[in-house]
């Protein structure tokens, strides 16, 4: 389903991508959600592993988009330049306009660490998007707004995806 199908009143687990969508402008739905999370139609949660991948993708977007560094290996290359990092703030910035979306932060617990394990080996999962699903479940939320089709195959969650996505 689509993001413009969540229904008022969810309870959404909000996955890395749709915040970068947003960020970069990449997409409008993904930024009409979170409008919608903000003006408190949609009960709007993601997770402190979320928080750090993206994070970790805007840092590595900044130093792209100034030109300090280019693909392929970008950590490589910029963990051999610290002086590079010392100099990107803008990707911060914008990650710390999450909480004042009115999204929720959930912190990741050693249950949730835990939880993930069975469901890598249940659902074929990577890490980061098995920790979505342990930290959705552990809140008792069961949509999940992401861009990743590896969550179609997850049994008993509504999946909302970006439609505006030109990849």
């Amino acid at each position: 389903m689509s993001l413009s199908e969540i229904r008022s009143g969810t309870r959404l687990f909000i996955d890395s991508n749709i915040f970068i969508y947003h960020f970069t402008g990449a997409s409008d739905e993904c930024t009409e959600l979170l409008y919608r999370c903000e003006h408190e139609e949609l009960a709007g949660y993601t997770s402190t592993s979320v928080i750090a991948e993206v994070t970790h993708r805007l840092m590595m977007l900044e130093a792209v988009s100034k030109k300090l560094v280019r693909p392929p290996n970008l950590v490589k290359k910029l963990t051999k330049k610290p002086q590079i990092i010392k100099n990107l703030t803008e990707y911060f910035i914008q990650v710390q306009k999450i909480p004042d979306m009115g999204v929720s932060v959930v912190p990741l617990t050693w249950e949730m660490i835990s939880l993930s394990h069975p469901l890598r080996l249940e659902y074929g999962l990577m890490v980061n998007d098995s920790l979505v699903l342990s930290c959705m479940k552990t809140e008792g939320i069961h949509a999940v707004a992401s861009a990743d089709k590896a969550f179609r195959r997850v049994r008993n969650i509504e999946l909302f995806e970006p439609g505006d996505l030109e990849i």
